[in-house]
């Protein structure tokens, strides 16, 4: 990090040339914690639950056939604030992208929705305290910056697959670490799409499901009594496909531990 030489001012004081307040670093933060307010002063929070989903389903469904254009952008803004905010629902917002789009198209507009608000919150983080995270991470960050100066594409893309972290931990953790913004995006849209996939699958068959529970008792979306269980859509092929795609996303990070392990045998 570069900087500035103090330079002498009329009157012999000395100012850091083209330096600007300390605070005005912290604008994108500010910016990320006031559409956090805002989601839940609007009561989204609320809004965006599985009963809400299986209540409105007509409404919703109706409403995507009336004018498609406007759903595909008001549901991938909503999955972009979403994932800003760390909103820890994001989950049923794929589930409701697979309901009304069907797996294809649900799949690309999540993926686009998601690796665009992970990217707001990664880019806020890194103009704004990025050095300072990294200056006092201490042990902590250790293990994560190894990964990072090996290979930052390659071990975000782990992380993205294995979800041993937290989404919103590994939306934050690479601004630590001087990741630039292309690889961030290329591999967390590669890393998320396996589960993506999953959750939209889950969403495609959620009508099958309700359709299931009406016929044994009657009324219960309106009533919001439905017992949803998605386990009956979760079929070995499905845990197989998801395997597979898992696998071969990681097939260049198993590659290149395997050239280094015998390159250094070698030596």
């Amino acid at each position: 990090m570069s900087v500035e030489n103090d330079a002498p001012t009329a009157h012999g004081e000395t100012r850091a040339a083209g330096r600007k307040p300390r605070w005005t670093r912290y604008w994108p933060l500010v910016a990320v914690a006031l559409a956090l307010v805002l989601f839940y002063l609007s009561g989204l929070h609320k809004v965006i639950t599985l009963d809400t989903i299986i209540r409105e389903r007509e409404a919703l469904a109706a409403a995507v056939s009336e004018n498609l254009a406007l759903a595909l952008i008001a549901y991938v803004a909503l999955y972009i604030v979403a994932v800003a905010v760390s909103f820890p629902g994001a989950s049923l917002l794929t589930i409701l992208g697979g309901f009304l789009f069907g797996v294809v198209t649900g799949t690309v507009l999540t993926t686009v929705g998601a690796t665009i608000g992970a990217s707001v919150i990664f880019l806020a983080a890194k103009t704004s305290v990025g050095a300072v995270l990294r200056a006092r991470a201490g042990p902590f960050a250790k293990r994560f910056a190894e990964g990072f100066e090996e290979n930052a594409f390659n071990y975000l893309l782990s992380l993205r697959l294995v979800p041993l972290f937290p989404f919103w931990l590994v939306n934050v953790v690479p601004a630590m670490f001087r990741v630039s913004l292309g690889t961030y995006v290329a591999a967390t849209a590669l890393g998320i799409i396996p589960g993506v996939i999953a959750y939209t699958l889950l969403g495609s068959g959620l009508s099958g499901l309700i359709e299931a529970q009406e016929a044994a008792n009657p009324g219960c979306a309106a009533a919001g009594t439905c017992e949803i269980d998605f386990g009956a859509l979760i079929t070995p092929q499905i845990v197989l496909a998801m395997v597979a795609l898992s696998a071969a996303a990681l097939v260049p990070v198993l590659a290149k531990r395997l050239r280094r392990q015998r390159s250094e045998v070698a030596s």
